[in-house]
């Protein structure tokens, strides 16, 4: 019996007599790719000669054995839910301030290590369904050995740094006798804690007809496939799951059908409840345990989905589908009222009202400077996406328009349609609300340094005002807004009229929108403004915002005046 080390440093044993769970040498892969420049197909894995890497695929890496209430982490790994660490306080945290994300679980995977929020460690729903239905299968195969036994060795994994090893100096591992069928068995020994999650497996067959069995291995999976097939189905297209993602609530879709139900609203479809993740899943991972198994069990079927999936992209990727109207500046969540007179743009909005009623709003780009990968073009390449809420359509053909602003975006191709532009818009969204939460504490200790070395050396000058502004929460910038805003009202600044007010609303509460807000009523320069739609963070919309006051405040302009001097 000869040691070889597999590609994660495990050693395993081969015999030409016992064939067991191996890789495939390196040399036969690159005599393959020498031969052939096609890509190499899917092979579905064998219930028999892969059976330990079919029982790796559910069990936990943090206990080794088989998931029991699993919990899928925001970082896409799962453990199971006794596995959690203890919570802790998470700190210098103030957006979003509320109760189910003040503690988190340190994640114990090393190449995350993120403090996750508890209201975003569910339990995963299909992956529990999905080992509850494998329990009673091994269950039911369990009997069909008829008393046979099979001899399973554990072979632990060792040091890495290690080349070769001795079999002499191999370190132990657990041995057990358990019934026929290598996919059963290996499942038990799992289950009793005595296969770590790295570990290989030498089989010892006691059939005297030379088969080891393999038929019971063939049934099992087999059946296995079959059982899960209905829990692993997108509840929205009623597929199997591509790329399948797991929301904060513990619900799995295709990732894919996930980013079209987000487009319409930012709850999930199954329980209705909210769901702090931005809508087209930027850097949201994807469930690896569930990716692996589907990966493992069928990937014929999963290249076929995947391919066909691909050529419907592809299709649609050069299409112009978004009618741009080059104007002004609209803004998230704040209305924008329309006078339509010129007869491209009734013709475009009669298309919106036919059509989904929506339509981008994009600047001139009067400084003429290049966009991008767009190039030198007459507008600028942020816009709002806007949603037509009132159309009075006026006997002359010309039209009053109220919209309202659900987005943002940026134009990465563009044409002309019966004279006016249309395009092809990448939605630009913030970082989801654990990674504000991250930079948050991260800026403002990083700031708090920066004052304690400033303090230590130049104590009596003044500190530059952007680490001041580095320095506070998140909350506190949305604070020294709101009592602006409150000042301004008892000067009663023009911009602050109740015509305005009755237009756009009172201050918002939330540090999301209030910078849009913000913008819609002070009247300083569009272009100025329109930074507002390049930012991906509510703290950087926050200390743009607040460095407008700064200014406003330092010019000491006179009571009541506008503040166009910006």
């Amino acid at each position: 019996m000869n040691l070889l080390q597999n590609s994660k440093g495990c050693f395993i044993a081969t015999s030409e007599e016992q064939p067991f769970d191996s890789p495939v040498p390196p040399s036969v892969l690159m005599k393959a790719d020498e031969a052939s420049a096609e890509p190499p197909q899917p092979v579905p894995p064998t219930a028999h000669h892969d059976a330990r890497r079919l029982v790796r695929f559910i069990q936990c890496p943090q206990c080794s054995k088989p998931f029991m209430a699993p919990v899928t982490l925001p970082c896409g790994n799962t453990i199971c839910k006794a596995c959690l660490p203890p919570p802790q306080q998470r700190a210098n945290i103030s957006y979003p301030n509320t109760l189910d994300r003040q503690a988190g679980y340190a994640c114990p995977f090393p190449a995350c290590g993120t403090l996750h929020p508890t209201v975003e460690c569910s339990q995963d729903v299909t992956l529990t369904k999905v080992m509850d239905i494998i329990r009673i299968e091994i269950g039911k195969h369990t009997g069909l050995a008829g008393g046979k036994l099979i001899q399973l060795e554990e072979i632990p994994c060792v040091d890495e740094d290690l080349m070769v090893v001795e079999e002499e100096k191999r370190q132990p591992g657990h041995q057990r006798a358990l019934p026929a069928g290598r996919l059963v068995a290996a499942f038990m020994m799992a289950e009793m804690g005595e296969l770590h999650y790295t570990s290989e497996l030498i089989y010892h067959s006691s059939s005297t007809a030379g088969d080891d069995h393999q038929d019971l291995d063939l049934q099992l999976l087999e059946r296995a496939r079959d059982v899960t097939q209905k829990e692993v189905d997108c509840l929205v297209c009623y597929n199997m799951m591509l790329d399948p993602t797991t929301t904060p609530c513990g619900h799995t879709f295709c990732r894919r059908c996930l980013t079209r139900v987000l487009d319409h609203a930012n709850i999930c479809p199954i329980c209705r409840r909210n769901l702090p993740i931005p809508p087209s899943l930027q850097n949201h991972p994807s469930n690896t345990t569930l990716v692996a198994i589907l990966d493992g069990l069928c990937p014929d079927l999963v290249a076929a989905r995947s391919q066909a999936l691909n050529l419907e992209e592809q299709a649609g990727e050069a299409t112009l589908d978004t009618p741009l109207f080059v104007c002004t500046l609209a803004l998230p969540t704040m209305p924008t009222f329309l006078h339509i007179f010129e007869p491209r743009y009734r013709l475009m909005m009669r298309r919106c009202v036919e059509g989904n009623r929506q339509f981008g709003m994009i600047m001139y780009n009067r400084a003429c400077e290049p966009q991008g990968d767009l190039g030198a073009t007459t507008f600028l390449e942020y816009g709002t996406l806007l949603e037509i809420i009132n159309f009075e359509l006026l006997r002359d053909g010309r039209s009053f328009v109220e919209c309202r602003g659900i987005g943002r975006f940026k134009v990465r191709d563009h044409g002309m349609l019966d004279g006016y532009y249309v395009g092809r818009v990448e939605r630009v969204e913030d970082v989801s609300l654990t990674e504000e939460e991250h930079l948050e504490a991260e800026e403002t200790r990083a700031a708090l340094v920066v004052v304690e070395e400033h303090n230590r050396q130049n104590p009596p000058t003044p500190l530059d005002p952007e680490v001041a502004l580095s320095t506070m929460s998140t909350q506190e910038l949305l604070t020294r807004c709101i009592s602006f805003i409150e000042r301004m009202r008892a000067h009663s600044a023009p911009w602050l009229s109740a015509r305005i007010i009755s237009v756009y609303g009172g201050p918002p509460n939330d540090p999301a929108t209030f910078p849009y807000w913000f913008a819609s009523v002070l009247p300083i320069a569009e272009e100025e403004k329109y930074i507002l739609l390049r930012t991906t963070r509510v703290r950087e919309r926050l200390k743009l915002v607040n460095s407008w006051i700064r200014r406003i405040e330092g010019q000491r302009w006179p009571q009541g005046s506008a503040c166009s001097i910006l």
